[in-house]
């Protein structure tokens, strides 16, 4: 059976929002970025929130956006990529549902993310995203399933529904 809640976790650019719409789509379910969702709900772009209030204002604010749909019917939800990393959040969305960890690599990432904008951590410097993304993985490797990120659309949710049914 087909759980009523899907999340997407992953680092920055990993596919997560694509291949979520997509899969929402095939599913016939709603789809949720959080980013847009918080974007929306503080009407600031995610790197005024960074600069306006700082880092930590809008890890609670995630926090939050994600106890709304722990809830809900029916929906696919992508979330940014430091949500995934919080233990606590993690653990919380399996416990609502199915956890999808969309794995890439450090060339991928370069490669999808590097015209960005709008991505305050990539401000730091790709040595720090570097170390962060290699951190975060000790978290997103708790998800129900991990897939190759760098697979096309169509071969990943292929792989999430065979997974599933």
């Amino acid at each position: 059976m087909i759980p009523s809640r899907i999340f997407l976790i992953g680092f920055m650019c990993s596919g997560k929002s694509t291949v979520g719409k997509l899969l929402a789509q095939k599913l016939s379910y709603s789809f949720v970025d959080l980013d847009e969702y918080i974007e929306t709900k503080e009407k600031k772009s995610i790197e005024e929130i960074f600069s306006n209030y700082g880092e930590e204002y809008f890890r609670k604010a995630e926090m939050n956006a994600l106890e709304v749909f722990l809830n809900k019917e029916k929906v696919v939800i992508s979330t940014g990529g430091g949500l995934g990393a919080n233990k606590d959040a993690l653990l919380k969305m399996k416990s609502a549902g199915f956890v999808v960890w969309l794995d890439i690599d450090f060339e991928t990432f370069l490669k999808r993310c590097s015209n960005s904008e709008g991505r305050p951590l990539l401000k730091k410097g790709l040595d720090y995203v570097k170390e962060l993304m290699e951190r975060r993985k000790e978290i997103y490797s708790l998800a129900d399933l991990r897939l190759d990120g760098r697979k096309s659309c169509k071969d990943l949710i292929d792989q999430i529904l065979q997974k599933l049914i």
